[in-house]
């Protein structure tokens, strides 16, 4: 028992280092993307070509590039901390989940910023994926339903439940569409990919221990009772047999019916 909790214990350390390697390594890669925007800045080079223009067929480009661009420092500090917590949150508890909805939550949260957003604007950033890894947290949650589930659901509603409210408009400035977009893309996700990472192995409750134990003993008290009962007629052994020489047919013997006894006759007599 206490082998099998070890290598039980290694194997979630191993899986949180790689959720967290994964998550960094992205993190990492819109940091080294926001210094290469102002590397261009300084050389003179504009970058806005490779945001999302909604509307027009040169935009869609930014469905793919707009997720890794950034307009301000807070803008990138902000969407790092949502996807290093949500993104370890996400790949710890639903790795293969994530790894199929990652695709889906990219594009959503862009095409919803390219359906939705006002002609002219011009949209970046990563916070559409961060709400859409959020919503696919929340919906597993409510899905699965194991414990494992459910205990991630709490937590990324603790830290970021109010994305339940920035997928409507609410502030001049922010891509409430890609936030949308992601977030469907999210719940979509969770509708689709529920079933790619089994439920994690639980130990049972004291109260299910208990039952088990009660089942067992009832089980041995019917065993020791059954040897002491007497055998089914069925399994009892036939000590004689018509032998195969007899006809098929047996003899009809006739009885003959007793004699009546006589009846006999009484007077009444009187005194």
């Amino acid at each position: 028992m206490d082998t099998l909790a070890a290598t039980a214990a290694r194997q979630d350390r191993r899986r949180l280092r790689h959720a967290m390697l994964a998550s960094g390594g992205f993190v990492l890669l819109l940091w080294a993307c926001f210094l290469a925007q102002h590397a261009l800045d300084r050389l003179g080079v504009d970058w806005t070509g490779l945001t999302l223009t909604p509307g027009t067929g040169a935009g869609l480009v930014g469905v793919l590039t707009a997720p890794l661009l950034h307009g301000s420092l807070e803008h990138v500090l902000a969407n790092s901390f949502a996807l290093l917590v949500l993104g370890t949150l996400a790949l710890v508890v639903y790795p293969k989940a994530t790894l199929r909805a990652w695709p889906l939550l990219w594009l959503g949260s862009g095409l919803g910023a390219w359906l939705l957003g006002d002609p002219g604007s011009h949209h970046l950033g990563a916070s559409g994926l961060a709400h859409g890894l959020g919503f696919l947290v929340f919906t597993l949650g409510l899905l699965r339903r194991d414990r494992a589930a459910i205990a991630a659901g709490m937590i990324g509603f603790l830290f970021y439940g109010g994305m339940l409210l920035t997928i409507l408009p609410h502030e001049a400035g922010i891509s409430w569409q890609s936030h949308l977009g992601g977030a469907l893309a999210g719940l979509l996700a969770a509708v689709l990919f529920r079933r790619s990472d089994p439920p994690p192995a639980r130990a049972p409750y004291s109260w299910e221990l208990e039952e088990q134990q009660e089942a067992a003993a009832r089980e041995r008290a019917d065993a020791d009772i059954a040897q002491f009962e007497p055998p089914a007629p069925a399994d009892v052994p036939v000590l004689w047999q018509r032998p195969a020489s007899a006809p098929g047919t047996g003899t009809v013997v006739p009885l003959r019916r007793p004699a009546s006894a006589p009846v006999e006759s009484s007077r009444k007599r009187g005194d």
